[in-house]
Formats: structure tokens, sequence, C-alpha cells
């Protein structure tokens, strides 16, 4: 599905696009899902057909449907809402693949203050003049972001953020 975006500005759809992670817990036992509500973003696509852009969570939307433990995520002991109430990510240079259908991201994604940079591929899903689709899948280590919080080591390797990102034209 080779579609030429057009060059300008866009801005992310919140009603159309989600941004989830899962992360294994009690000693790979259960896998605990959540949705950040709470999502906004934009980009500028430039004359060469490369892009940047920004997205921005709102740490408090975080809901895992379980309210005690999205008490303890938005805690000191991991994302730390009080003090960190957003995560974002910062897309630097983002190229669209040989086959049309994907692109390659580039960026810094900051959580708690901290910076760190992340790459990976992204699927374009639906694409035409007035609106965009990307479909995305990584892995983040939280620890490398101060999230080390590890009672009895329930906790351990990678969370896997799920995105799927809805870009309509600004006006």
């Amino acid at each position: 599905m080779t579609v030429a975006v057009e060059t300008g500005l866009w801005q992310l759809d919140p009603s159309a696009s989600a941004v989830a992670l899962r992360h294994r817990t009690m000693w790979g036992l259960v896998n605990v899902k959540g949705v950040f509500g709470a999502v906004a973003g934009r980009g500028e696509v430039a004359a060469d057909g490369t892009a940047t852009g920004t997205l921005t969570l709102d740490v408090a939307s975080l809901d895992t449907k379980n309210a005690k433990r999205d008490t303890h995520l938005r805690s000191a002991d991991l994302f730390d809402a009080d003090n960190h109430p957003e995560i974002t990510f910062v897309a630097r240079h983002v190229e669209r693949g040989g086959d049309g259908d994907t692109v390659e991201v580039s960026g810094q994604l900051t959580v708690r203050g901290i910076s760190r940079p992340l790459s990976f591929p992204a699927r374009v899903t639906a694409a035409d003049a007035g609106a965009l689709t990307l479909d995305a899948e990584f892995t983040v280590d939280r620890a490398e972001f101060g999230m080390g919080w590890n009672q009895l080591g329930m906790i351990r390797g990678l969370t896997t953020v799920t995105t799927t990102l809805r870009f309509t034209r600004a006006s």
C-alpha cells in the first residue's frame, strides 16, 4: 500500500489512537495489561518524505482495570506521576521503509525525567490525503528509566508497548 503522505502538519486523533502496555509479573505467571486514556501528539512531514513528531502520554490516565495496582504504578516506586506526570516520545527521524508499508522511527523516550534513545519499525495500516494510521510494537526496559521496584523478584523482563496512532491533517 505505497501511498504518498502529504507534507505539512499532522495532529494525533486521540479518539482513534491507543497506547497500551503489557508486562509479565508474579514471576512470569500474570500478564498485566494497561491502556493510557489520555494521549496527545503532532507531527510534520517534510518535502523529502521524512517526518518528525511528538507523542505525550498522561501517566495518571494509565488504566490496568485494578485501582490498587494503578495507584501503585503512579507512585514514586514506579512512574512517579506526581513529579513526572507525562511520558513523551520525540520522533527525531521517521523514514519510509523499502516496502512502502513500514516506516523506521528513531527518537527519544522520556519516562520519569530520564531520556533514552528508542528506534522501532511501525506499519502504515491506512493512509490517504487526510489521515494516516501507524501501528507499532516494541519493548522497553523499565530499569533504564529508574523503575527498579521489584518486590520479591516478582517483576522481570521487558515491558511491551503497543500503539495505534491515527493522525489527521492539521488545518
